[in-house]
Formats: C-alpha cells, structure tokens, sequence
C-alpha cells in the first residue's frame, strides 16, 4: 500500500521501470544526452578506489537566528566582507591603545628628561632642543645671563669648558672659559679632585662649547659623565648638571662681543693656522687611540 512517502515501500517493477524510463527518455532526449556526458565525463576523474555507488548526504549548517536578527543580518555577518571589516576594526582598537601607551612612555621619559643627571632635582638653567638629543642645550642669552649673575641664588659654580684649539681660543673666548680641548686636561682639573658645592641646595655648573658645538663639545662633555658615571655608584655623580652652548662660539660672539677676550672670533680653519690645526689633530687621533687601550686595560684587570 502507497502511504504517500518519497520513499517506496515496495521496489516497483523492473518492467514498470524500463517503461517510465523510456517515456522519460522520448519526453527530454537532449538532457538525458547531456547527463550522460556528464557521467561519463566525471567518471574520467574517479578514483579507482570509490565504489560504483556512492550516496552521500549533503548536510547544511542551521543558523539559528537571535530574537532581534534576520536572515539578512545572518547572512551579512557570515560573509568574508563582514568578517574582513570586524577584523579591521579589532586591530584599529589595538592600535590605539599602543598609541595611548606609546604616550604615556614619552610623557614619563620627558619628565626623567627634566632631572639633572642624578636625579634629585629639575635643571636651573632653561633648556632648548639640540642636535644631540642626550645633551641638554642652552642659548646664548642663557650665558650671558649667567655670566651677569641672575642666577646665584640656585648656581654657587660654574665653568665655561672651551674646547676649540689654544689658537682659536686666543684669538677670541668668552670671558672666564677655560680652554681644555684634551680629555686630561677635563680629567685632571674636574675629576681628580672633584669639587663641591658649601650647601646642598647649591649647585655646580658646567658649560661646554666648541665653535659650532656640534663636535668637540658635546665629545668632552660626553666623556666628562662617562668617567663621573665610573667613578660614582648609580645615579650618584660629581657634576650631574651640564649643558652645551647651543651654536658655539660662533653664535655667541656677534651677539655678546662685549663678553669676549679678546673681543674677536677665530675659526678652526682661519688661513694662518693650517699647521697649527694638522698638528692638534693629528695629536687628537694619538690621545683618542691611547685612551681606548688603557680603557682595555681596566676592562681586562677588572674581569
């Protein structure tokens, strides 16, 4: 009996079954051509191994769709572009928060920045951005207001370190700068014999300069806190508050002739000087190479 299933309960007939597969035939001749291309065709790539007869159920994923979704919500939210654009967003989130750590690193690193070497107390002098951006720069007119005395209330010392050559520094120098262009020179007048301020709230400073510093001055000055840093236990140093003359001698000079010696400017590479300057260099180089090996001497003993 027929109960009305897509399945049969009884097998039809195999003549019953050549018969409807005839009138199948004679009602679509062309597409019953067209599947058995395609048979034959797709048995060309079979495996060997697969049987003849293979039914296979093709299962779909069910999405089940929330209360307040559609399938149109559904859809979209499955889709490679919909995927895409969540991915992106998830990294633009990631982004800004390194952004926003990013921040708080340079902030903190701008506030170490304003603490002299040891760290026990902000800059006296104000400051300015350099070439180097270890060093802390001073202007001119910083100089010159020091050299007035506006500042001895917080400032008990101070130097002046010129590190040009002795004939540039006599042919024009700011008025009390000392002219020390040798590494022992800074050694033997600063670190022997460190010196000290009479009251703790006063300071000591040093300022180093060349003719541009943009060499030889900010070199000395570097020198000068590697040493103080060996001597001392960290952050402890003899001189923890230096700066750079922001453009040297050159850039003081025109503005504050008056507070010159001779009141002239002499550059490194003035004419009547050549020898002079082949001589110091060449005596530079030689010192440079002696202090690199006696520094691998005490590495060598202190391992």
């Amino acid at each position: 009996k027929d109960l009305g299933s897509p399945i049969a309960a009884v097998a039809p007939h195999p003549r019953r079954m050549a018969e409807n597969l005839d009138s199948f035939e004679e009602l679509f001749p062309s597409e019953q051509e067209d599947m058995e291309v395609s048979i034959n065709r797709s048995r060309l790539y079979r495996s060997p191994s697969m049987p003849e007869k293979l039914d296979r159920l093709v299962l779909k994923r069910i999405v089940r769709c929330q209360d307040n979704e559609t399938p149109v919500k559904v859809k979209l939210r499955r889709s490679p572009v919909y995927e895409e654009l969540e991915r992106g967003a998830t990294l633009k989130k990631t982004a800004s928060l390194s952004d926003m750590e990013i921040v708080k690193v340079l902030d903190q690193d701008y506030g170490f920045r304003q603490l002299i070497g040891d760290f026990s107390k902000v800059y006296a002098l104000p400051t300015v951005t350099g070439r180097q951006q270890d060093l802390r720069y001073i202007t001119p007119e910083t100089v010159a207001a020091l050299l007035f005395g506006q500042f001895q209330s917080l400032i008990e010392i101070f130097y002046i370190i010129d590190c040009r050559y002795p004939y540039e520094y006599l042919g024009g120098h700011i008025k009390g700068a000392l002219n020390f262009h040798r590494q022992e020179d800074v050694f033997e007048f600063l670190l022997k014999k460190p010196l000290f301020p009479s009251m703790p709230q006063k300071r000591i400073v040093l300022v180093f300069h060349c003719e541009f510093s943009s060499e030889r001055g900010p070199k000395m000055c570097r020198y000068l806190r590697e040493e103080d840093r060996a001597m001392n236990e960290y952050p402890a140093l003899h001189y923890p508050e230096l700066y750079v003359l922001k453009g040297g001698y050159k850039e003081f000079f025109p503005e504050y002739m008056e507070l010159c010696e001779p009141q002239d400017y002499c550059p490194m590479h003035h004419q009547d000087y050549k020898a002079e300057l082949l001589k110091f260099r060449t005596k530079s180089k030689l010192w440079a190479g002696d202090r690199r090996r006696r520094n691998q001497i005490t590495r060598l003993m202190k391992l």
